[in-house]
């Protein structure tokens, strides 16, 4: 991607200690927080991360050619050949420099916060967009989709050197309306910061990254994170019926956000009635006194309250309301989130991203109505991750489903064996099956007619990583293979 024009160190406004006169006609021709990626002219920032210590690479930096050095610690003592400027977070510094390095972006931004539920919001956001008329993009998860091209590559957040040459490219493309997904990990560590937000919106948020964040307290904090950095008088769309969502009215409202609830508590969007038709639901709301009736061809309550986020902020944002909701009729569910992949002997078959408690627990309810005979699951626990969550798992399945298959996940750097006996824990019951690939080829050859199979953990992801390593690895496939070899 193309760099802009160069910038003098002292035209760049990041908070800092008054910067050396001998260094105020540096020019900068780019940003780096990476020494093996610095380029002659590049402002290195020592960031000071879990693992590792920016500190430590400022010498091959300045090596590569680094014209500048930003650091939360004094280094007079130690670097003299380039300037040094002291802020009090380095992170937010690189995303405030970033913005105004890509300067650019769509006029219209949507950031979706919470456990679950950001990809879809996100996917049904961006596809609302397009049905108004807007030339429309998404980043998240499952990648980047704009309307004249797309990237499949998941990164939840970007970091923000990426994130802002993906705004700039965006805003130089036509995009005017762009939805994206907002981590907690992207959140903590600032890579939003500088982005101009017009809609902050939360999902729900239950036990998820304890691996990452010390507390849930935490957790909740760097999520409620989003609708401090929305601007003033932007819009803050908040699923009311969760638990917690009171924690983001009130930091809406000190923000003087234009709050906009949705749920069956919602006071701008209020769902009156919900009904199972086929694989897809019945839906009555009120909004601004009157009620809608629509078809919404999605399955689960959860993805209802997902569309309806999607239509709040579409709404909150100027988009005609009837319009917004004819939209709505025509969604299309986000990869790997619910997706009907095929069916055995008239059993169908589901695969979806679902690993954490609540979101298994929600599928799964989804699932019931369908499942004339037995629901069988199988699903698996990711390495180097949240371990108290495992025995959770295991027990919401064996409390929801009829059949309990365990098997792997992405192990990671642990031992396969002991993420599954973690999980039995709370599925004493299960079957366990060492090999994700076999374990749903046998869970599929055993459907009969009235059985429903779900297939969580993985949802879009089209590799498995075992001891370091990235295989190719889809649950898609797997299942499209397995379906076809048990024809033969």
């Amino acid at each position: 991607m193309e760099r802009i024009k160069t910038m003098k160190l002292c035209d760049l406004k990041i908070e800092n200690e008054p910067i050396d006169l001998r260094f105020a006609e540096v020019t900068l021709t780019g940003l780096s927080a990476d020494s093996r990626r610095v380029k002659r002219g590049d402002l290195f920032f020592a960031i000071s991360g879990s693992k590792d210590d920016g500190i430590k690479y400022i010498g091959p930096a300045i090596a590569a050619g680094a014209a500048a050095i930003v650091s939360q610690q004094s280094l007079v003592s130690i670097v003299s050949e380039v300037p040094v400027i002291k802020v009090e977070n380095c992170r937010r510094a690189l995303a405030l420099a970033a913005a105004q390095f890509y300067p650019q972006q769509p006029r219209t931004i949507a950031a979706v916060t919470g456990t679950s539920g950001k990809t879809s919001v996100v996917a049904f956001t961006r596809q609302i967009y397009k049905a108004l008329g807007y030339l429309a993009a998404s980043i998240g998860t499952v990648g980047v989709v704009t309307p004249n091209w797309e990237d499949r590559s998941s990164l939840t957040t970007p970091d923000p050197i990426k994130l802002h040459q993906l705004l700039d490219l965006l805003a130089k493309q036509g995009v005017t309306h762009l939805a994206l997904e907002a981590s907690s990990h992207g959140l903590k560590q600032h890579r939003l910061d500088g982005v101009n937000i017009e809609a902050a919106a939360f999902t729900n948020i239950s036990r998820d990254h304890l691996d990452y964040h010390p507390t849930f307290e935490d957790y909740l904090k760097s999520k409620l994170m989003l609708f401090e950095l929305a601007r003033p008088g932007a819009a803050a769309i908040i699923a009311i019926d969760n638990p917690q969502a009171d924690k983001f009215v009130e930091v809406a409202n000190q923000r003087d956000l234009r709050c906009f609830t949705i749920g069956r508590n919602g006071r701008d969007i209020r769902l009156v009635a919900s009904t199972i038709e086929g694989f897809g639901q019945r839906l009555a709301f009120e909004y601004a006194g009157c009620v809608h009736k629509i078809y919404l061809p999605l399955v689960g309550a959860f993805q209802v309250e997902n569309a309806l986020i999607a239509a709040g902020i579409a709404i909150a944002g100027g988009g005609n309301a009837r319009a917004v909701f004819s939209a709505l009729e025509h969604l299309e569910g986000a990869k790997g989130r619910l997706d009907f992949v095929g069916e055995k002997n008239g059993a169908p078959i589901f695969v979806d991203y679902a690993h954490k408690p609540d979101a298994l627990a929600n599928v799964l309810d989804a699932l019931r109505p369908y499942a004339k005979r037995r629901l069988t699951v199988v699903f698996g626990c990711g390495g180097d991750r949240d371990k108290g969550k495992r025995p959770i798992m295991g027990a919401i399945a064996a409390k929801r489903a009829d059949r309990v298959i365990i098997t792997d996940d992405n192990p990671r750097s642990e031992d396969p064996a002991k993420i599954r006996s973690a999980i039995i824990e709370g599925a004493p019951h299960a079957i366990e099956i060492d090999g994700r690939a076999e374990a749903i080829s046998q869970a599929i050859a055993e459907l009969q007619n009235g059985d429903v199979l779900l297939i969580a953990g993985k949802g879009h992801e089209t590799t498995q990583e075992i001891k370091g390593e990235f295989f190719s690895f889809s649950d898609h496939d797997v299942v499209s293979s397995a379906i076809e070899n048990q024809r033969k």
